[in-house]
């Protein structure tokens, strides 16, 4: 076991960090929080408190489940590796610097991370075995591989330890939410309540509540959290979900400000600038929107933002741009892939739209079986429409978006899809009100499918005005 630390990261050369020690200057108050521990600025007699220690704040939040900066990240494994270098059979160290892997491939979109993740979890675990810190860690990397399933075991067999482990039923939330199992999610979120309520938390209510349609609940909820925040990184990751809640209702002027406020606070919040490019985009300002797609790739880049930059592209008549994302696209998925992350359905998206409407359907019917969540209800349900078989279709649409049947989530998108499907199948009405419903709900949800709603819509005509019974008419003359 003596050079397990240096397996993890392969051969590469460790780096030392250098310590230093930081002095804050306080304008407001004499105190002031920093990665959830109250540090004193000010001492008796006007002498000054030393700063937090490179890396500590980072250590917080991935022992707390809140966002990271990615400069403290890099301090925190550094450390971490260099003291398991000398103590090999450190539990907690193992842990802590597997949930920093874990954190720094979700911020970086680097899959590489993950691999080094599990090691370093599995180590944790071997050194003791009922260690549910580590199995925290293991949910958590579960869900950022999108293996909801495996995400509700390890969190399962983190709470059968320690019921009152706050942090593992965030990571059981998300898994449940993957697999469609929205009643778990609403449970567990309850509990969570019971035994914390502090931003983090905040934050994951706002996402079950925008999942179940509660638009204003989940604002709030994120408002909380942003204010409560207790570092930029973190504030600046709820600014961020607050913007994607404003995109998602059409209002472009609050989205914009939640997402630029995002950047400023975190440079290295490139979910935030993605957002920037979507809002952008349909302000017009199309030479900004590119820039901020670009940059966004550049440093995070994610399959989905080199899809959305492709439909930019392409709605802007760029054909050869676009295909350069599309073939970008498919590099990530593939590396992806390599490192045990399944984006089958973003690149099932992409299938559906842009290259083999069966495979599309073959990976998405994949999906659905290992877990069937709304988003692959409703990707499935698309691929089958492009794909000629509508009937089919029509089915995982209503599941995506039927209240009854658990769509609750109002999505411009999914709403729009089923309108599609409606109108191929001849369903003249229901497709009218669903094609509306999408435009009502966020009338600039895409570059390339707005276009096409409104000139269906165009088609299908107005609704017959129906008749007004004459003793009706009469009383309203009079």
């Amino acid at each position: 076991m003596e050079n397990d630390a240096s397996q993890i990261e392969q051969g590469t050369p460790s780096r030392r960090p250098r310590v230093r020690r930081r002095v804050l200057i306080a304008s407001v108050a004499g105190c002031a929080v920093l990665g959830g521990l109250l540090t004193l600025l000010w001492g008796p007699g006007g002498t000054r408190a030393p700063g937090p220690a490179p890396g500590s704040q980072a250590l917080t939040a991935v022992t707390t489940g809140v966002p990271a900066a990615l400069p403290e990240l890099a301090v925190l494994i550094d450390e971490r590796e260099a003291h398991l270098r000398t103590h090999p059979r450190d539990a907690k160290a193992w842990a802590v610097l597997g949930a920093a892997y874990v954190e720094q491939g979700r911020r970086t979109a680097q899959p590489e991370n993950y691999p080094k993740a599990e090691r370093a979890l599995r180590m944790s675990l071997r050194v003791r075995s009922k260690n549910a810190a580590a199995l925290d860690g293991m949910a958590a990397l579960a869900n950022a591989r999108r293996d909801f399933l495996a995400a509700r075991t390890w969190g399962e067999a983190a709470l059968a330890l320690d019921r009152k482990r706050w942090t593992t039923y965030p990571q059981l939330i998300d898994a449940y939410t993957g697999l469609g199992d929205h009643k778990a999610a609403k449970r567990t979120l309850e509990r969570l309540l019971e035994l914390n309520s502090g931003p983090a938390v905040r934050a994951r209510a706002a996402a079950v509540y925008r999942d179940r349609g509660r638009r204003e609940d989940a604002a709030a909820a994120l408002s909380d959290a942003a204010a409560a925040a207790q570092a930029p990184a973190e504030r600046a990751a709820y600014l961020e979900r607050a913007g994607q809640l404003a995109w998602e209702r059409g209002d472009l002027g609050v989205a914009l400000r939640y997402f630029q406020e995002a950047v400023r606070l975190d440079p290295d919040q490139r979910a935030a600038l993605a957002g920037q490019g979507r809002t952008l985009a349909a302000l017009g300002r199309t030479t900004e929107a590119l820039n901020a797609y670009r940059v966004a790739l550049a440093k995070q880049p994610r399959p989905e933002y080199a899809l959305e930059l492709g439909e930019l592209y392409e709605s802007l008549g760029l054909g050869q741009a676009a295909r350069v994302q599309y073939d970008l696209l498919r590099e990530r998925v593939a590396r992806a892939a390599s490192a045990g992350v399944d984006e089958e359905l973003v690149l099932g998206l992409f299938e559906a739209d842009h290259g083999d409407a069966a495979s599309a359907v073959r990976r998405l019917r994949a999906e659905w079986r290992r877990q069937p969540g709304i988003a692959v209800a409703d990707a499935l349900g698309w691929a089958l429409h492009r794909a000629g078989k509508d009937e089919e279709a029509l089915k995982f649409a209503r599941v995506a978006t039927d209240r009854e049947r658990g769509g609750k989530v109002r999505s411009a998108l999914y709403a729009y899809h089923r309108g599609m499907i409606e109108r191929e199948l001849g369903m003249v009405w229901p497709a009218r009100r669903h094609l509306q419903e999408a435009l009502r709900i966020n009338p600039y949800f895409s570059p390339v499918r707005v276009p096409v709603a409104e000139a269906v819509l165009r088609g299908l005509g107005e609704p017959p005005a129906v008749g007004v019974p004459e003793a009706d008419a009469k009383a309203g003359r009079e």
